[in-house]
């Protein structure tokens, strides 16, 4: 079977750190704070004292938590990520213990400390959430340490390996390949206890739990012209798991419409144990509502708290088994993981988990691989773009589907620390000028691959961009992969009532991260 055909068939799833004071021998944290002094000269402090006034949202809390608050009945559970974050249980902590949780991982909605501990805690470093053991992203398992290419170590910022060539696979064997294909399934996160004074991603009253949750957005019937529920309708069906006062309307199926994200990843991993797919092509929405809830700017070379922890509730734990555990996902990002409403979530952090992972690819926002089928005598040239464009409206337009709005960012936000838009107005004239860039330079590479076939994969569905894709069909390339709409389609070349790009495209965007 050529690559072509089996693609066809593939399963569509849906800089210098200086003290600024002496710390105290007492168990207390520092009584002046350490900063940390950028290229620029701006001095940002790295950690501090209880009293200091990034913290003033949070002394009141930790001082009750480190006293008598860790005796309640209920402090097992308020303080459960204590083991993980500090490195000892809730009612052996210090005070500065408290601080770091509810610097990391604050319990309380709006109590949450801008500043970790310089000193006290009883598994020091103070200032990381890994219980002195942060997890770094500075070498990508497997390499050798001597390798400082791309497929081994970060690149300085998020953009510094644009349009990079990703490590040719090699695969072996003459068996017939398999190809797996899977988009918008990240759910959200229920189970973190999100920092920064960000809500928590959660949407129903019982949505605070380990694994992956639901964002019920509204339901429509099949032809999507009428609205038969609307989000908060449905939300109350969630909230009563279908019982009154849910409305027979929103159709709501227990186990059904509470689950999406599990049910698609246990047939995903029932069909890659029968046909053992060599990768998966990941087009995005990896993790909703807005992708890693931290703020951008992390070192590419450290992976955040709460990255680590979508990833291990949304990603790892979800789909591992036969044919589908140690297999590349090559992937891109979506505008949930840019953001949704906003751009200034840490989608740098997507990135710099490449490097921490056996498994996860996503180098760059735009970057291009081979897979060669040595056995077979023929090979494939990817070519991964970040089409988010499309969702960086102006600011004024169109809030809940606007990475630039400027309702939904910070009059303050900027993610120039990634090299990324430096602020709400400049912000979709920074994703055009992306996409502009993407496409000198796909039409530059493509005529000159040499490879059997040549993919594009991108987030944004079939049907954007048309005369592009059009352009870069008489170039060569053979498939477009997409996402983005939530549902299966495959669009043939002669289509052509919807089909003018003169190539197959298919949308494989029913991954189960919400339910429509």
């Amino acid at each position: 079977m050529s690559l072509f055909t089996s693609l066809l068939a593939v399963v569509l799833l849906a800089g210098t750190v200086a003290e600024a004071g002496s710390a105290k021998q007492n168990g207390t944290a520092l009584r002046k704070s350490v900063v940390q002094v950028a290229a620029n000269g701006a001095a940002t402090a790295t950690c501090g004292p209880l009293d200091a006034p990034e913290n003033a949202q949070c002394k009141e809390v930790v001082e009750w938590a480190a006293g008598g608050g860790k005796w309640d009945t209920k402090a097992g559970s308020w303080y459960r990520n204590m083991p993980n974050i500090a490195g000892v249980k809730h009612d052996q902590a210090t005070l500065a213990d408290f601080q770091r949780l509810y610097y990391c991982a604050p319990p309380g909605k709006d109590k949450f400390c801008g500043l970790p501990p310089c000193t006290g805690c009883s598994e020091p470093p103070c200032t990381d959430c890994f219980a002195g053991h942060q997890l770094y992203a500075s070498m990508r398992p497997g390499c050798d340490g001597n390798d400082r290419s791309i497929g081994c170590v970060p690149p300085k910022t998020a953009m510094g390996y644009k349009g990079q060539h990703w490590p040719t696979t090699v695969v072996h064997g003459a068996q017939e390949m398999h190809i797996f294909a899977i988009g918008d399934w990240g759910g959200m996160d229920g189970s973190l206890d999100t920092a920064q004074g960000r809500l928590n991603i959660v949407a129903y009253d019982w949505g605070k739990r380990p694994g992956p949750s639901v964002f019920p957005r509204s339901r429509w019937n099949k032809a999507h012209t009428v609205q038969l529920c609307d989000h908060k309708q449905l939300v109350e069906c969630f909230n009563t798991r279908g019982q009154p006062p849910c409305i027979p309307e929103c159709g709501y199926v227990p186990g059904v419409d509470d689950n999406p994200q599990i049910l698609v990843a246990e047939a995903f991993k029932a069909r890659a144990a029968l046909k053992d797919p060599q990768y998966i092509l990941n087009v995005g929405d990896n993790f909703y509502w807005g992708g890693i809830e931290k703020t951008c700017g992390e070192p590419m070379n450290k992976i955040a708290y709460p990255t680590k922890h979508q990833f291990d509730q949304i990603f790892e734990g979800v789909y591992q088994g036969a044919g589908l555990s140690h297999k590349p996902w090559f992937s891109v990002l979506g505008n949930h993981d840019w953001g949704g409403f906003k751009f200034g979530n840490a989608w740098d952090q997507q990135m710099s988990y490449t490097w921490a992972s056996n498994r996860w690819v996503l180098p760059a926002p735009y970057y291009k691989t081979s897979v060669s089928y040595a056995d077979l005598g023929f090979d494939v040239d990817y070519y991964f773009l970040d089409s988010n464009f499309v969702d960086a409206k102006p600011p004024e337009e169109d809030p809940n589907h606007n990475m630039c709005s400027r309702k939904n960012n910070k009059p303050s936000a900027t993610c120039g620390a990634a090299d990324g838009p430096t602020s709400v107005d400049s912000c979709p004239a920074w994703f055009a000028a992306l996409w502009a860039e993407q496409k000198d330079w796909v039409t530059q590479l493509l005529p000159k691959s040499q490879a059997t076939w040549q993919i594009a994969v991108t987030h944004f569905p079939c049907g954007h961009e048309q005369g592009f894709y059009k352009g870069l069909a008489n170039m060569g390339l053979d498939l477009l992969v997409t996402g983005h709409r939530h549902d299966q389609e495959l669009w043939f070349p002669d289509d052509y009532a919807k089909n003018h790009m003169g190539i197959t495209c298919i949308v494989t965007g029913g991954g189960g991260w919400n339910h429509l």
